[in-house]
């Protein structure tokens, strides 16, 4: 019997074929993506030179920007250069780490959203119990948790990817390497591998949400017991990060909560969930957030003046 070969590279079609558009989106997107980073480099640094954001909520929301940030750099750059590239392809090794890493990060940042809204449930509801059980030690542990379980979960994900034999064609109709596409691309029966994938991120989705969806349960039922500006404060506190959660899941739940097919659509929501939803994580969480507000105008002011003596 003849040996089947793995390809070596696979060609990524991208987003359009239209030359016009390419140069158009290259523009948007390297504009998206200088914002992205600078938003969330922001964050961290305003964080971490502030000490009245000490709490773990701003330790939480620091570690959730340095992962906006790494999952957005995993393919955004590469979909960027691609735009004005004649031809646009990877490596299959190349393509297996791009997967890899964005499910590491990915399911990171799903985890560390249930446990930020753990956190929350913690702050309102048992307040005089909150500075002793989230400590620093457990603030580590609980972001080091979120790692090692993206991680559990990517290398699930990509055992079942990686040993397929792909034996031609080798062209994936979207602009980076996504489980489905390369699915429909094995020369193998992989009607049992897909649904274990599709299993092995729903059932983190899901899971994931029903730990939030019972946090903010208890939330809203403990704030009935506050007065009217405590449970605006609880309202405030809480808001940017539902709206931040929503943005996840629900491209989360619309990629893997269903039967395996590929969706013209799906390009254009890997767009949202890769690019977008990271840019706009930042500008959630400062415009509803007096006191982040509050310590970028200090770190401003005080860069300002670093500036002028250093000019002198």
């Amino acid at each position: 019997m003849e040996q089947v070969k793995n390809v070596t590279e696979f060609i990524l079609l991208g987003l359009t074929q239209n030359p016009d558009v390419q140069k158009l989106l290259f523009v948007v997107f390297i504009i998206m993506y200088f914002l992205t980073m600078a938003g969330n480099l922001l964050i961290i640094v305003t964080i971490a030179s502030s000490p009245a954001l000490g709490s773990p909520m701003y330790f939480f929301l620091s570690c959730l920007s340095f992962q906006d940030g790494a999952f957005c750099s995993n393919t955004v750059p590469k979909m960027i250069f691609d735009l004005l590239a004649e031809k646009k392809t990877i490596s299959f090794t190349g393509c297996m780490a791009q997967l890899f890493v964005e499910h590491v990060i990915g399911g990171a940042e799903i985890i560390l959203l249930s446990v930020m809204a753990y956190d929350r449930y913690m702050a309102i509801c048992r307040p005089l119990h909150y500075m002793i059980k989230m400590n620093q030690h457990m603030c580590v542990f609980l972001v080091v948790l979120s790692w090692v379980g993206g991680f559990l979960h990517a290398l699930v994900q990509i055992l079942f990817i990686v040993w397929l034999p792909f034996c031609g064609p080798n062209i994936i109709d979207h602009f980076s390497c996504e489980v489905y596409p390369l699915l429909k691309l094995s020369c193998t029966d992989t009607q049992f591998t897909g649904p274990f994938v599709a299993t092995n991120s729903g059932f983190m989705c899901l899971l994931s949400f029903s730990i939030l969806i019972t946090s903010y349960i208890l939330i809203l039922c403990s704030l009935k017991s506050y007065s009217s500006e405590g449970r605006r404060k609880g309202f405030s506190t809480c808001a940017s990060h539902i709206t931040v959660v929503v943005l996840v899941f629900v491209p989360c739940i619309f990629v893997y909560i269903r039967p395996m097919s590929i969706f013209p659509i799906d390009k254009f929501v890997a767009v949202f969930y890769k690019m977008i939803t990271p840019m706009l994580n930042p500008l959630i969480y400062t415009l509803r957030n007096a006191e982040v507000k509050k310590a970028m105008r200090t770190l401003w002011s005080k860069s300002m003046v670093s500036c002028n003596k250093s000019c002198k």
